[in-house]
């Protein structure tokens, strides 16, 4: 089996250099690095990777905090960050919390003992202080798509209020006036910004807002909240909800109800989840960047690990994606 010593003596480089380059610790002209990595393939070397574990003090993994890893936006944004985790090769260690902070806390203690050399904290709850006391003295550690008021951590959030402000506009300039909301559990950061949203196009349009529930991004609550919204008199000509997994359940009550969208009634999403454009009719929806989140998600966490400074805050933009779910409300004459 081929050493280290055996890949500096093909590369004519000292093992000290050679080792300082597998472990990230120094620069080296493109032309020493090509030397290297020649070596390394001609003579099929494999780094002991405990041995170099105990040197630099680090596991290579970092953990990943979701709310539910079988909901399709967190299963998408989950594999964007092993994509690039996996480039710069580290391990992703996955917790799915369902809800339930004191998997959130337990999540964070591995952390504490050094399990993973990092963390991506996805919180789902609404926060009572709890959460911030556990991150208390913690560094390595980011705040990814939902907020945790108190800890001085970087955080990498959506533009959530302006994605629910334009799918409410698009709404109300197709003619509608009565529109509901339905969205995730009251208290959770992104829930409250894209309800405020939805009442600032509201506002700005001069109309009051309409019947809201609140409950859980899932596709169950939609359906509970939609049998109750769609049973009003009047009812609703337009939805906007929190998640495309809430709209996906409107969909399902509605055709229960022998409502047809968007005739009967226009429906909007959030997050254009893999399968919003293929369902019949194909959503409207608020797009979140989520391949561009995994990897600046990461990229911020490997920098802190690094010791570099990096953005306190940074919000990616979203874009509105407007399919067939949405149209003028029956019987309006544009």
């Amino acid at each position: 089996m081929a050493t280290l010593s055996d890949v500096a003596r093909a590369a004519g480089l000292s093992p000290t250099a050679v080792s300082r380059h597998l472990n990230g610790r120094i620069t080296l002209p493109a032309e020493t690095r090509a030397r290297i990595e020649a070596a390394i393939d001609a003579l099929d070397y494999r780094p002991n990777l405990l041995a170099r574990r105990l040197s630099t003090g680090r596991t290579e993994a970092i953990g990943l905090v979701t709310p539910e890893i079988d909901n399709p936006f967190f299963a998408e944004l989950a594999a964007a960050v092993e994509v690039a985790a996996a480039d710069h090769g580290y391990a992703v260690s996955i917790t799915s919390t369902r809800g339930d902070p004191a998997r959130e806390t337990a999540a964070i203690e591995r952390l504490r003992d050094r399990h993973v050399d990092g963390l991506m904290l996805m919180t789902g709850t609404p926060q009572d202080g709890t959460l911030a006391a556990a991150l208390e003295g913690l560094t390595n550690v980011l705040l990814l798509d939902e907020d945790i008021p108190g800890p001085d951590l970087p955080r990498l959030f959506v533009d959530n209020t302006a994605g629910a402000r334009a799918a409410t506009r698009q709404l109300i300039e197709l003619g509608h006036r009565h529109i509901a909301h339905i969205s995730g559990q009251r208290g959770v950061s992104s829930v409250e910004q894209r309800y405020a949203g939805y009442l600032e196009a509201l506002a700005e349009a001069g109309l009051s807002a309409g019947p809201c529930a609140f409950g859980r991004y899932r596709r169950e609550f939609g359906e509970v909240a939609a049998r109750e919204m769609l049973a009003a008199d009047p009812r609703p000509t337009a939805i906007v909800t929190g998640s495309d997994e809430i709209a996906i359940g409107v969909m399902t009550v509605a055709r229960q109800n022998g409502l047809t969208l968007p005739a009967d009634l226009s429906l909007t999403g959030f997050d254009d989840i893999l399968y919003a454009a293929l369902i019949d009719p194909p959503l409207t929806t608020v797009r979140q960047p989520v391949a561009e989140m995994g990897r600046i998600a990461f990229d911020t966490l490997l920098a802190s690990l690094n010791g570099e400074e990096v953005p306190r805050l940074t919000i990616l933009p979203v874009t509105l994606q407007i399919r067939n779910s949405t149209a003028s409300p029956k019987g309006l004459v544009r």
